[in-house]
């Protein structure tokens, strides 16, 4: 079929473009369930205690490259409504990012799972009050950090190194972007506590729209000042 006969069949007004976009949102939400599918249930079956934060960590760790691959094929989104693919740019993203995305996602993990605990036996450490204070601000900066990492991780080839730089500089340099994942990390946690893990799970793919949408001012300066390549 050549491009015309394609666009003609698929249409090239606003419904048809919207019906692309939902189209992709399904598809990239299915696949999000698809490959977090065991933690997920873990996730849900799991009690709210202290001492299932480890195992909620544990649960967590395939969602990283999920995520990651979730931003790729969102990006890498044809505009082109006669050749919509976002199975295959999602299993590409997954492919191709996991073992980087991994090298993020575990220490990032494994650090909360640690202010967790800490937190949850925090009445018996005996120590002052400001000292839950710093481990929240700590963890909520941690994940600001590691939302960063995560979007350049899924479309830069960087060391993990750089990564961690750039992910750094980024949540000064960009604050409205670091500001709107502030604001996506409440969404977040108001979800799962006023309603379940399951409902994020359902809500995944509008919330890594949004984080591909607040970091778009982080992205086009990574292309422009840090990559050879122009969008």
């Amino acid at each position: 079929m050549t491009d015309v006969s394609a666009a003609g069949r698929f249409g090239q007004g606003p419904l048809s473009r919207a019906a692309a976009l939902i189209y992709t949102w399904l598809v990239v939400e299915l696949l999000l369930l698809a490959t977090t599918l065991p933690g997920l249930v873990g996730l849900i079956l799991l009690d709210h205690d202290a001492s299932n934060v480890p195992l909620v960590a544990l649960c967590a760790l395939p969602l990283g490259p999920a995520i990651s691959a979730a931003v790729y094929a969102l990006h890498h989104r044809r505009r082109d409504l006669g050749d919509l693919s976002p199975a295959a740019a999602f299993l590409r993203g997954y492919r191709a990012n996991v073992r980087g995305v991994l090298k993020i996602w575990v220490p990032w993990l494994a650090g909360l799972a640690v202010i967790g605990t800490n937190l949850a036996n925090f009445g018996a450490a005996g120590v002052p009050g400001w000292w839950a204070v710093l481990l929240v601000v700590i963890a909520v900066g941690a994940t600001l950090w590691a939302a960063n990492a995560l979007v350049i991780s899924s479309l830069y080839e960087f060391r993990p190194s750089d990564v961690a730089r750039l992910a750094s500089y980024f949540l000064l340099r960009t604050p409205g972007a670091t500001v709107g994942n502030l604001c996506l990390l409440v969404v977040a946690a108001g979800i799962t506590l006023y309603t379940s893990e399951a409902v994020l799970a359902l809500a995944a793919f509008a919330l890594v729209a949004m984080l591909l949408r607040n970091c778009r001012p982080m992205i086009v300066e990574i292309q422009e000042k840090f990559t050879r390549d122009h969008p």
